[in-house]
């Protein structure tokens, strides 16, 4: 007679404890070690691009060793190898870099950044990765009256993610360094070991003898299901990759706006893995078309109609709909505990494929964030019910009258903005007619897919786009617009912005065409900066961290050094282009540009060089953090000369920059003046902007702070946050 199964609740809880442990330990160790890695790489994206890879690459080999471990070994084998991989990552604890490590400076460091990540976490993070998939298959083989659909355990992985994802920021970030995080994931760490080390034990002892030991069945899962299964899963992955980049370029670049999609995400694992989907998922299904109405009409269609709030709150309801009918069909599609570790291994590759896709080949492919509507349209073409065969082909025919009309009417009428609400107002009522074809997927999808692209094409032609392209730094615009001139008529001129931001603008008429404007306008911060030490800077030399359009460039006299910091090549092509913007050409032919992370570049400057450093350097709205630290703050000083100014441009939507500044001001013992400007009368293109002025010595600030050229004051002081550090920093402290 076979033995009553196990119903104790102990080993549900050791196996689900093990699973969030791990899950904690691997989203707290990729940001930790990204913060680790800061100081050395600079701000660029390209440095958390190479890292996600890495990660997703990492995870999907260690759900290749759990796979292969488990279909190809029996039990007593399976913990014994695992222990000895275990026992060989403890090498690599307290997880941290080299101390002698340093990136190449004249070549590309990614290969440098792979191997280092390889070298410091590899082992760990293969370790993590492996418990998911290996903790699972291990239980289904105890013989618990749970271990014939172990995949609720995959709720209790998600849950540990999810919590871990939130209390970095707001949490451990805030109120622990970085050296004390190293320590305690390493605990953490050890912790997990003992765990996993308990797990083996029950099924040491619970394991099915050898000759029935579990290879993965002779029933061979269809090519099609698992095509279906890499489907279902890679498009969630891309899709959160792209709605993170889109909302932070395109709505606005919001601090740790990143966690909202990556929450939702890991919460809709959750609940599909749980006992509720069976129920959840049928409305899931019925619901995503209902909202897709709206959605499409105000986030692609009209959006200038909604607060950027709102806007976002759309883009993140659509996006769950849309992953909690991909999550749940793969959910629903699972299959018997046999082939556990293959249906893992599939979606773990589908994740490592989607973050590929995003990160190195949709920069290269597109000049917009357009991966992202691609796969809105891919998680629709998901939906239960597609059908592909001959009868299915004549769904194509209304998407593409839709395309064929919209060409018709860029290329045969001159006039088409003129027509634009007549066009807003057709593709709402198209979109509302689609809603009666969500019961066929291809037409449904299709179809609103049209619609996008042409609501697109549309608003492309509206904002009067001359130029746009995407590189790893963001996607760049030069647009052309209008406004009203000193005598009443209407004048073009030129913007830059990066993803919402403007990062510059210039007036086209010849006489106008030399005067900076918007944060750097002559009557704003660093205008009465140039005008209060005329008489004494014909000979100094300036550095300037952000070219922008190169407005400052303006300022610039015959006997002054000009230095131009940029970290974004692109940048420097527009603003050095005399099709896009002059400033450049005709005020400072002469100025030395330097392309590369800001901080990497001035430590290569002779100490004591710089009469005035001025930090500008942005990405979208928000200034790198590893431009703000004490050690950054030192590292300036360094370059400039005894009686240098440091000029901070710190405009910003969302963050309280003077807190940081004044902290370090007070910790550094320098003189600070801050001038919060608002214009006093309407002029064109001179905007409100913030600025501080830091100096080793007050005398040297004070001929600005009595020039009567503006408001400067001193800096508040504040006692409520730490100073940053590369080792500490707190975006969520300084929020407005």
């Amino acid at each position: 007679m076979n033995a009553a199964p196990d119903r104790r609740l102990s080993l549900i809880l050791l196996f689900a404890v093990t699973l969030f442990t791990s899950a904690s330990l691997m989203f707290v160790l990729q940001p930790l070690f990204g913060k680790l890695l800061l100081p050395l790489l600079g701000g660029s994206p390209a440095v958390w691009n190479t890292c996600m890879v890495f990660y997703q690459s990492i995870l999907f080999l260690g759900y290749l060793y759990a796979h292969t471990l488990s279909t190809r070994f029996n039990a007593a084998q399976q913990i014994a190898i695992h222990a000895g991989i275990i026992l060989l990552s403890v090498l690599a604890l307290p997880v941290g870099l080299p101390e002698t490590i340093s990136p190449p400076t004249e070549s590309d460091p990614t290969f440098w950044l792979l191997s280092t990540l390889g070298l410091a976490i590899g082992l760990p993070f293969f370790v993590l990765s492996t418990t998911a998939p290996l903790i699972q298959k291990w239980f289904a083989q105890i013989g618990h009256h749970a271990s014939h659909d172990p995949y609720f355990l995959y709720a209790a992985s998600n849950t540990g993610s999810l919590l871990a994802l939130l209390s970095y920021p707001f949490v451990l970030e805030p109120n622990i360094g970085l050296a004390a995080q190293q320590t305690d994931w390493s605990v953490g760490y050890a912790v997990l070991g003992v765990l996993i080390a308990s797990c083996a034990l029950v099924l040491w002892k619970n394991h099915p003898p050898a000759a029935q030991t579990d290879k993965e069945s002779t029933d061979k899962i269809p090519y099609t299901t698992q095509l279906h299964w890499l489907a279902l899963a890679l498009v969630p992955s891309s899709l959160l990759l792209g709605l993170t980049n889109f909302i932070s370029t395109d709505i606005a670049s919001v601090p740790l706006l990143w966690v909202i999609p990556l929450t939702v995400y890991l919460l809709s694992f959750i609940i599909v893995f749980s006992k509720w989907n069976d129920a959840i998922h049928p409305w899931m299904v019925r619901i995503q078309p209902v909202f897709l109405v709206p959605f499409i009409a105000y986030a692609f269609i009209n959006p200038a109609d909604l607060p950027y709030w709102m806007y976002l709150i759309l883009h993140v309801i659509a996006f769950f709909f849309a992953i909690m009918v991909c999550h749940g069909e793969l959910a629903k599609l699972r299959p018997n505990t046999q082939h556990l570790t293959r249906y893992y291994l599939i979606m773990s590759f589908a994740g490592m494929l989607g973050g590929m896709f995003n990160t190195f080949v949709a920069p290269f492919i597109f000049n917009g964030i357009y991966e992202y509507p691609i796969m809105i349209i891919a998680a629709l073409l998901l939906r239960p019910g597609l059908t592909i065969n001959k009868r299915a082909l004549w769904q194509l025919l209304p998407p593409a009258l839709l395309v064929a009309i919209g060409l018709v009417l860029y290329f045969s009428v001159s006039n088409l903005l003129d027509y634009f609400d007549a066009i807003a107002i057709s593709l709402m009522v198209l979109t509302l007619v689609i809603f009666f074809f969500r019961k066929q997927p291809a037409l449904f999808a299709l179809s609103a897919g049209a619609i996008i692209f042409l609501a697109l094409g549309v608003h492309s032609l509206s904002s009067r786009t001359l130029f746009q392209d995407r590189t790893f730094f963001g996607v760049l615009a030069v647009r052309e617009s209008t406004l009203t001139d000193e005598q009443g008529q209407p004048e073009t001129y030129r913007e830059l912005f990066h993803g919402t931001t403007k990062h510059g603008a210039q007036r086209l008429a010849a006489n106008l065409s030399t005067i900076p404007l918007t944060y750097y306008s002559r009557p704003g911060p660093m205008g009465q900066l140039f005008k209060t030490y005329d008489d004494v800077d014909q000979n100094w030399r300036i550095g300037s961290v952000g070219l922008g359009a190169g407005a400052l460039a303006c300022y610039s006299k015959p006997g002054q050094q000009w230095t131009l910091y940029e970290i974004d090549p692109l940048v420097v092509d527009i603003a050095s282009d005399p099709r896009w913007f002059t400033y450049l050409s005709h005020c400072n032919k002469t100025a030395l540009v330097s392309i590369g992370d800001a901080r990497l570049s001035l430590a290569k400057e002779p100490d004591h060089s710089f009469d005035l450093l001025v930090m500008d350097a942005f990405s979208s709205d928000a200034v790198p953090t590893h431009l703000l630290t004490e050690e950054a703050m030192k590292l300036y000083f360094q370059k400039l000369k005894p009686g240098g100014i440091l000029a901070f441009h710190i405009t910003n939507r969302h963050l309280s920059l003077k807190k940081v500044l004044s902290i370090h001001a007070e910790n550094l013992h320098l003189a600070a003046l801050i001038e919060e400007f608002i214009p006093q009368e309407e002029q064109p293109l001179v905007v409100a902007t913030d600025w501080v002025v830091l100096a080793n010595q007050a005398k040297t600030l004070e001929p600005l702070k009595t020039s009567l050229l503006g408001d400067w004051q001193k800096m508040p002081l504040y006692f409520d946050m730490k100073p940053w550090t590369d080792d500490f920093t707190n975006i969520v402290g300084i929020w407005k």
